[in-house]
């Protein structure tokens, strides 16, 4: 990768995904010439010759001014780039690109599973040259490409100088930052509420009603905070937009693909079925088991994260519930709890 170059105000979104896709139709939506990279060659062409995207957006007719290409040397003209491919392929997509954005922006939620790194770690190896930053909050792809109100954290490693750079270029009169300097809260919060989001879809799977999914949310949220306050995130950053906010939404809709996969294992439907089957990516399927891990090394109770990890090892959904249920009775705040 080389350098950085004065490539002027162009930005480019890094992933055809559904999320990719909506971040692309965000920033077009004031004629902004948006440049949208994809793997898949079909999926460039369809973009580019009919304004849709049936494999990942279906739902969306895109703006015209958004380009798709297959080739990352296209992008090479964008001083800032919104990174939105799976968590596990981040690495590698970085390092294929043959210069250095200005503005590095990470929009994929999850922990890299063969190293236990955060993205904005794994990024900063990937591309030195580069302000890194993390965009993350409550976002269902198909209501931001449907223009629906939304708020975001955008977590800036180089401080208020790069939040003045990138708010003009984010921001919408239906999508609104917020900006923070805590990367590290910014990130843990996207990454546990995928693998929270699980464990709620199973809940919903096993019929076992409102009072459980609340109680699992609230649990889940004190085992955000003690995994992110050992790890040096903010507490207000995790009471944020990018943790609360973002668990509260995942947790709650079949629109979330991690409780989609939660619950479908409640339903009893084997882990192995269901990833083979999936298209789209659960992040949280890959980040459950290096968080059971980090949380392990770092003596952090996560019991209902060490429950997901155990779900998606094979263990019967009913057993794994009734196992939490059995813990032992301790005060609400407890730090071991």
């Amino acid at each position: 990768m080389t350098g950085q170059q004065d490539r002027g105000g162009q930005v480019a979104v890094l992933g055809g995904g559904a999320w990719g896709t909506a971040l692309a139709q965000m920033l077009a939506s004031d004629g902004r010439e948006v440049l949208l990279w994809a793997r898949e060659p079909e999926l460039v062409d369809e973009i580019n010759a009919k304004h849709s995207n049936s494999l990942f957006l279906p739902s969306a007719t895109l703006a015209p001014t958004i380009r798709a290409t297959g080739d990352l040397a296209d992008l090479a003209e964008c001083s800032t780039i919104l990174a939105v491919t799976p968590a596990q392929h981040l690495s590698a997509v970085i390092e294929a690109m043959p210069f250095a954005p200005q503005d590095l922006i990470l929009c994929s939620k999850g922990i890299e599973a063969s190293t236990g790194r955060l993205m904005n770690d794994v990024a900063k190896d990937a591309a030195p040259e580069s302000d890194i930053a993390i965009l993350s909050g409550p976002t269902f792809a198909h209501e931001v490409a449907d223009g629906m109100p939304t708020a975001v954290t955008i977590a800036c490693s180089g401080g208020e100088a790069q939040w003045q750079r990138i708010k003009p270029i984010i921001a919408r009169p239906h999508f609104r930052p917020y900006y923070s300097d805590d990367v590290v809260g910014a990130e843990i919060g996207g990454a546990v509420k995928n693998v929270l989001a699980i464990a709620c879809g199973v809940v919903d799977g096993l019929g076992l009603g409102q009072n459980a999914r609340a109680a699992l949310i609230a649990r889940g949220y004190a085992e955000m905070l003690r995994f992110g306050e050992a790890l040096g995130a903010q507490r207000d950053t995790l009471a944020g937009l990018c943790g609360l906010g973002d668990l509260v939404l995942t947790c709650s809709s079949t629109s979330s693909r991690n409780f989609s996969l939660g619950k479908a294992l409640g339903e009893g439907q084997s882990p192995e079925s269901l990833m083979a089957d999936r298209r789209t990516v659960a992040e949280g399927a890959h980040t459950a088991p290096v968080l059971h891990q980090l949380a392990r090394q770092h003596a952090i109770a996560m019991p209902i994260v060490e429950a997901v990890n155990a779900l998606l090892g094979g263990a019967p959904a009913p057993d794994v519930v009734a196992n939490l249920l059995a813990r032992p009775l301790r005060a609400e705040n407890a730090d071991s709890q």
